[in-house]
């Protein structure tokens, strides 16, 4: 498929209906032939619907299983549930999910949201570390502050620390902020975060690509990661360990093409910082003036790009 049909087709696109939710679930729950979420995403994507790739991966005889009838109820029920609790539940075909995730090969099959989802977020993760020294939260709460001043939206992952840091500055500065969770949309994680959880569920957006009563996990504080990196036009980070989450979504974000901006402290003090230096995408600041030079040359750049898209479209 070319750069052109995608465009086309994500123009078309609307809202699921209920029973192609339903549908999105039961072929996630049952996973025909073992097939992991991504795999079974990309079939979503490349088809441009679910309920083939469902007819086509678990085909109904004359007569379904008991076990197939009773899945297909049990999908149907939890949608429905979903529905009752006014759960915004976005799978990857729907308009409103963030074009900029779609794009990248780890997108989630489906999103739930609390809060305002925009369509097209000028979105930037401010990240680090969740022990960070006085310097890392006064520049991480600096930067949010820049960022608001430019009309940029705060991306973070609600954890202590720099996360924190960078959520509150955000709302303090009447600007806008997303949190992009690695547990359930139900659950309220850390427990030290639960005021934060709910004020930017009211004033920004709240997002998670989990089922609603996921615990955390190892794993799925990566998954979240590589989803910021597609969500946000740049990551930048302010201070980071040698093996910390901030660390895997830089390198996931020069994996996805992403801007990496890294403070002189991340470099100062870690290998892997040391060793981003010179690699495109990667640049290093040593002030909150070049954090907001950095990202309105990635704006400009981006708007550029997207108008060359349009055009593409309209020929």
């Amino acid at each position: 498929m070319t750069t052109k049909d995608r465009l086309a087709r994500t123009q078309e696109r609307g809202r699921s209906s209920l029973a192609e939710r339903a549908a999105l679930v039961g072929l996630l729950n049952t996973r025909p032939g073992e097939r992991t979420w991504p795999e079974l995403t990309a079939l979503v994507l490349e088809r441009g619907e679910i309920g083939s790739v469902l007819a086509d991966l678990d085909p109904t005889e004359l007569f379904a299983s008991q076990e197939q009838v009773a899945a297909r109820k049990e999908s149907l029920a939890q949608v429905e549930q979903w529905e009752s609790e006014e759960l915004d539940f976005i799978t990857v075909l729907d308009d409103r999910y963030p074009e900029r995730v779609r794009e990248i090969h780890q997108a989630p099959p489906f999103l739930f949201a609390r809060g305002e989802l925009l369509s097209d977020d000028p979105a930037v993760s401010v990240v680090g570390s969740r022990k960070a020294s006085d310097q890392g939260l006064v520049m991480a709460a600096s930067i949010s502050h820049a960022l608001v001043e430019m009309d940029v939206t705060v991306l973070a992952g609600l954890a202590l620390g720099i996360d924190t840091a960078a959520h509150c500055a955000a709302l303090d500065a009447g600007g806008r902020t997303v949190a992009l969770i690695a547990t359930g949309i139900r659950k309220e994680y850390p427990a030290a975060n639960r005021e934060l959880h709910h004020r930017i569920a009211s004033e920004g957006l709240l997002l998670s690509q989990f089922w609603p009563d996921a615990h955390p996990q190892k794993h799925t504080f990566l998954m979240r990661n590589a989803t910021m990196s597609g969500y946000g036009l740049a990551t930048v980070v302010v201070e980071a360990g040698e093996f910390s989450g901030s660390r895997a979504q830089a390198r996931m974000a020069v994996e996805h093409g992403r801007p990496v901006i890294l403070t002189d402290l991340v470099v100062r003090s870690t290998e892997w910082g040391r060793a981003m230096v010179g690699r495109p995408g990667v640049t290093v600041v040593s002030s909150v003036q070049d954090v907001q030079r950095v990202v309105q040359q990635i704006r400009s750049e981006t708007r550029r790009i997207d108008m060359a898209l349009d055009r593409l479209v309209a020929v």
